[in-house]
């Protein structure tokens, strides 16, 4: 039985343009209970607050559980911000993405962001087209990287979006948006919009390249499924992906096709988180799609603005959402 609820709120712990007036408004949230399942998963006293403000367009949060802090993107800022409950946020590193003395009309800083096997910070570089590592510690950020992969046979990618980590290898998307005027751009080296895998032993591999707009990425719990969102208004859809014992793609099926929702309401299928328990949170069309790890739809965090990205605590009691300008905190449950 479909059931919906309303609150609104207006929270706001820190501003990211702070010489930028900010027009506040209240924020309304609405949920949908699609199943009984979405019990599980979050209550009926769900809380929002409003964590981060007056951003150009955020993207990329990472929780970091043993420091109770989240990173995120503010992408056509070249900025990488911190937020603790202690502190609120603040700027963390700066250039973030795009590092080149030459001046850029569309300057992309860092998009995607997740740790490696050892703990350093891996980031989706738009600007430098790159998926590189921060060289320095993580209580320490210095804007010095080095780059893990950039290039396809001696073609640069378009402008690495999304990237997760399994065991040693690196998993991530590669749509044009960051490419000055995308698929008419001349610095377009690749002719698709791939999906990659970067092994251990430094091979970049091909996984998908049939997507138009492969973006945010999720391994389930037991390794055995990729899931990939494509961002493409025109097709909209959320992918499963079958894999091997080499985390390779043996074969491949529409999830769910979002692309009729995308006609009246703001965003597309972006960036995505698995819970411990198989369930996805997708951000879509609408806000935040919360699907069980068999495909049914289990519920809706819906939110005005478009939603771009997501972090979980592994306890998957707290999701953060970079929702365009603001970024949000949502206690799901006690």
């Amino acid at each position: 039985m479909k059931k919906i609820y309303t609150i609104s709120l207006l929270i706001v712990l820190f501003n990211c343009a702070p010489k930028k007036e900010i027009k506040q408004t209240s924020l309304t949230v609405s949920f949908e209970r699609l199943s009984p399942l979405l019990d599980a998963v979050m209550s009926n006293e769900v809380t929002v607050s409003v964590i981060a403000q007056g951003c150009e367009w955020s993207e990329g949060p990472l929780w970091l559980e043993d420091k109770q802090m989240l990173l995120f993107s503010d992408v056509p800022t070249n900025t990488i911000y911190q937020w603790t409950e202690k502190e609120g946020a603040k700027v963390y590193l700066k250039p973030s993405g795009y590092t080149s003395t030459i001046p850029n009309p569309k300057v992309q800083g860092s998009n995607g962001l997740t740790l490696d096997a050892e703990g350093h910070l891996i980031i989706c570089q738009h600007g430098d087209r790159r998926i590189a590592m921060m060289n320095s510690s993580i209580d320490q950020p210095k804007a010095d990287f080095t780059t893990i992969a950039y290039e396809l046979n001696g073609k640069r990618f378009n402008s690495p979006n999304d990237v997760v980590v399994n065991n040693y290898d690196f998993y991530f998307t590669d749509p044009p948006y960051g490419l000055i005027k995308q698929m008419e751009d001349s610095s377009k080296e690749i002719p698709f919009q791939g999906v990659y895998q970067f092994t251990s032993n430094k091979k970049t591999l091909i996984l998908i390249d049939s997507l138009t707009r492969p973006n945010g990425l999720a391994f389930s719990p037991d390794n055995k499924k990729l899931y990939i969102a494509n961002s493409d208004p025109e097709k909209a859809v959320w992918y499963e992906y079958e894999l091997n014992a080499f985390r390779q793609i043996v074969s491949g099926k529409i999830f769910y096709d979002a692309t009729v929702n995308t006609k009246d309401e703001k965003g597309l299928p972006d960036g995505m988180k698995v819970d411990a328990q198989g369930n996805i949170f997708a951000t879509g069309p609408g806000g935040i799609w919360i699907f069980s790890g068999g495909g049914e739809l289990l519920g809706k965090i819906k939110v005005p603005e478009a939603t771009s990205n997501c972090a979980l605590t592994p306890d998957g009691k707290t999701l953060f959402v970079t929702n365009d300008m603001q970024v949000l905190k949502i206690k799901l449950r006690n």
